[in-house]
């Protein structure tokens, strides 16, 4: 007996002793003799091929299957679950895609059940996005640094600049090509607003709402409003509270991160619960819809941000333009995320030449404010949505929107596909449910395998643009004055 339990409790030998049992004892109670000899010499020729065993002596084997096999299935499931949540997520988004129009091809019924996995996905979404943007912005206020050099200021201003022009070619190109969506509209009547008058008493309305009530009602607006006046309050207030609001902020982004790496299921019934209710014609939608998307990120990286350099160095700009895009836009494209990118554009900078006290601080400013895909991403689904609508929109309303967008923009967090959880703030200009607006977001994530890549690599090579550009300029002007 104990021989069998020390086989047993060895994570090698373990499941062919199993094999073993099953073969030479099918029914313990009406055993041979022959047969439990032939599996006490299966069981010790086990034995001897195992080195670490063949030593051990009878004294030694006073050991505890059950407790042994428990840990050894949980630290193989925990193994798997690391290697699961380590994976690449756009592969697994590329996954879902694949299984859920397969699954959708295949049997019309499963793919209207794995819906529910789609449903789900949607409203964790819209649970933790009032939370994360609440404590984004307390603890990015709170923690804000003073005295930086003067120079950081003309990057700066590039850096918006860049993010309110992507919000304008995105609102034109919108125009001339209107995307439409598929989306579950409830019975709730929307009504959009008349004009700008109305938007902007919108937006003060909004502003002024309770907190708990704009949390649980998701105002963005409301949020936001908060979230600067409580982040100017605790600028002032002991290391210890910076400390706790960081940790905070640290766990809201941990918790979305745990979220986000649910998507490929969420996309995968997303996928095939659209394909079944509505056909493969959503497909072409999509890559409509992500054509756009694209064609305003390339028309910013090739010709609206060389003329922003051209404007600051008054030379070519397209040497450095494709400096940058080759040496950090590339990196970022398949890392999905700007801070993962910071030391590709440190390490640029030091090879281009420039002022180290300039761009060690603005380039980790630009992976938070520098932001243009993200103003792109978030103008274009926001029109589709209201395009989907219905709702027509006035000139004045266009370049309002431009402004929330480039404004949601800077405040789009870290982790893949930040930007698309501020979709909402800018579909509540329009009177656009809550409901809906996460609908739009969970159609971001089924093109985000392109899109975010696209957006991380704008945003970042941007980052390193804007900075040598200035970097340049400055130190040219100082050898014509010397």
């Amino acid at each position: 007996m104990p021989l069998f339990y020390f086989a047993a409790s060895s994570p090698d030998i373990s499941s062919l002793c199993h094999t073993s049992t099953i073969q030479h004892n099918k029914n313990p109670t009406s055993a041979t003799a022959t047969e439990f000899s032939l599996f006490s010499s299966d069981l010790f020729l086990i034995l001897r091929r195992a080195n670490r065993f063949s030593r051990c002596k009878t004294s030694r084997l006073k050991l505890h299957p059950r407790q042994n096999i428990e840990t050894i299935m949980q630290k193989t499931l925990s193994s798997r679950l690391g290697t699961l949540l380590a994976g690449s997520l756009v592969k697994q988004i590329m996954i879902g895609l694949i299984a859920g129009v397969a699954l959708a091809w295949i049997s019309h019924d499963a793919a209207l059940a794995v819906g529910l996995l789609g449903e789900l996905f949607v409203s964790a979404l819209k649970a933790v996005a009032p939370v994360l943007v609440l404590m984004l912005v307390i603890a990015s206020i709170a923690n804000h640094q003073q005295g930086q050099k003067t120079n950081i200021r003309p990057i700066i201003i590039l850096y918006l600049l860049s993010t309110f022009f992507a919000a304008v070619v995105a609102v034109a190109l919108s125009h001339l090509m209107p995307q439409t969506l598929t989306l579950a509209v409830g019975s709730t009547e929307i009504v959009p607003p008349s004009g700008i008058t109305e938007v902007l008493r919108g937006l003060l309305m909004s502003m002024v709402s309770n907190p708990i009530t704009a949390l649980m009602q998701a105002n963005y607006i409301g949020i936001l409003v908060w979230a600067v006046g409580l982040g100017l309050a605790f600028r002032h207030s002991s290391d210890t509270t910076h400390a706790l609001l960081n940790d905070a902020s640290e766990a809201v982004t941990w918790l979305v991160r745990c979220v986000i790496r649910c998507a490929p299921i969420g996309i995968f019934g997303l996928v095939a619960s659209i394909l079944a209710s509505t056909g493969f014609g959503a497909l072409w939608q999509y890559a409509h819809l992500l054509a756009l998307l694209l064609g305003c990120m390339m028309l910013m990286a090739l010709v609206v941000n060389p003329m922003l350099v051209l404007w600051k160095i008054r030379r070519n700009p397209y040497p450095l333009v494709f400096t940058c895009l080759r040496e950090s836009g590339v990196t970022a494209f398949f890392t999905r995320s700007s801070a993962a990118n910071i030391p590709v554009n440190m390490a640029l900078a030091k090879r281009l030449g420039l002022n180290e006290d300039t761009y060690s601080v603005s380039i980790p400013l630009g992976a938070t404010i520098s932001m243009a895909g993200a103003s792109i991403t978030i103008t274009v689904l926001t029109l589709a949505a209201v395009h989907t609508l219905g709702v027509s929109i006035d000139v004045p309303t266009a370049i309002l929107l431009s402004l929330v967008a480039s404004l949601c923009a800077c405040g789009a967090s870290g982790v893949a596909g930040g930007s698309l959880l501020l979709i909402p703030v800018a579909c509540n200009m329009f009177g656009i449910p809550n409901d809906l607006a996460m609908q739009v977001v969970a159609v971001g994530f089924i093109i985000g395998v392109l899109q975010d890549s696209a957006e991380t690599a704008l945003n970042s090579s941007t980052d390193i643009l804007f900075t040598a550009a200035v970097c340049q300029a400055e130190a040219e002007r100082e050898t014509s004055r010397a």
